[in-house]
């Protein structure tokens, strides 16, 4: 009975922060980098990231799945893939770090090296993504990575993990 319990309890704590990680990014969503205004930030990794600490990788992962598949159908179905592919990666980089050593420092680890590995997927997405999706040519793309994509995925990926630090 109470191992019942405890998954149910587990479950519902994923579902409440999968949904508070879909009314965040419903209400705050905002432009982080002049240079390319179309790419907005919104605090919906927070929520994952703190489930991922909470209870391990394979369960940040598989609310990250969730998440992304309901942001897909209600804010926009082009970034499924790419955001599942950028938190996933963060969420098993960071999840594991801190699951081996339950340590503040190996948050922060965690959440460094995650910050770095979610930026290095999302640049290679968008190359490959945003001229199947966007159709913009892939050297469109690459001009854009330095001034915009790299320092916007930077500063998202580490204004979640710092919020999820403070948070968590």
């Amino acid at each position: 009975m109470r191992n019942v319990s405890a998954n149910t309890r587990k479950l519902t704590t994923l579902a409440m922060l999968a949904a508070l990680a879909i009314v965040l990014v419903a209400l705050i969503h905002f432009p982080l980098v002049p240079a390319a205004p179309f790419l907005e930030y919104d605090p919906a990794d927070i929520p994952i990231f703190i489930g991922t600490f909470l209870f391990g990788p394979a369960a940040g992962l598989a609310l990250t799945a969730v998440v992304c598949v309901i942001q897909g159908v209600t804010v926009s179905p082009i970034g499924i893939i790419m955001h599942f592919l950028a938190t996933g990666t963060f969420v098993l980089l960071a999840g594991n770090l801190y699951r081996a050593h339950r340590t503040r420092k190996a948050a922060l680890l965690g959440l460094a090296a995650g910050t770095l590995a979610m930026t290095a997927v999302m640049c290679v997405c968008n190359l490959v993504f945003t001229p199947l999706f966007m159709g913009s040519p892939v050297g469109e793309v690459v001009k854009l990575l330095l001034p915009a994509i790299i320092p916007f995925n930077l500063l998202y990926a580490a204004l979640n993990g710092a919020v999820t630090l403070l948070v968590y």
